[in-house]
């Protein structure tokens, strides 16, 4: 029960994005088509998951016995760097046709405050591994879904006459501001 709590809050209640304001940048960037927002919230995924898994061990069994903690934020830096070149590589020899959709906002995954601060948000709230992972899986799930609901309304926004002073990102960012509002409602449910 507690995971499902983990999971449902972290997901919906606490959304990255629309909620907690954090990866607004590819939010934004990469949201004007669903598939390419599919592929970016996948690599997502598996990059805030495998950096939380490996930043959680590098604290805990490097960090701490060594009374260090004060290198968290720099060591968590390298480590996110590092495992967004592996996809990085792994996507332009896999996939190239969405390493290419992706563009520039793959590297930035790198950068993006999402993925470092719940790396530093499960040493924070003291989880242990399984729920550490839990809780990065559920953010990154929300962030998807979020992506790819904003995604499904720019795409079909293109298919509507929106006034011209309110076309590109005058429109996307009121439309965050909505879908921030809707998910705040979601707070008193749980």
């Amino acid at each position: 029960m507690e995971y499902i709590i983990i999971f449902i809050g972290s997901a919906f209640v606490s959304n990255i994005v629309l909620a907690q304001f954090l990866g607004i940048c590819p939010f934004l960037g990469v949201s004007t088509k669903v598939g390419t927002a599919v592929g970016m919230g996948t690599a997502v995924i598996f990059v805030m998951t495998l950096a939380t898994i490996v930043t959680w061990l590098i604290y805990y069994y490097l960090l701490v016995p060594f009374h260090i903690e004060f290198l968290q934020t720099i060591s968590f830096i390298f480590i996110i760097a590092a495992l967004v070149q592996m996809v990085e590589i792994i996507l332009k020899k896999s996939v190239p046709s969405l390493y290419q959709a992706l563009g520039i906002y793959l590297p930035l995954i790198t950068t993006n405050c999402a993925v470092l601060g719940i790396a530093i948000l499960t040493i924070t709230k003291e989880y242990n591994l399984m729920q550490g992972v839990v809780y990065t899986i559920s953010i990154a799930v929300g962030f998807t879904f979020a992506i790819i609901l904003f995604a499904g309304i720019r795409e079909q926004l293109e298919l509507t006459e929106v006034p011209k002073g309110m076309r590109g990102i005058p429109i996307a960012l009121i439309i965050t501001g909505i879908l921030s509002l809707a998910f705040m409602g979601f707070a008193n449910l749980v």
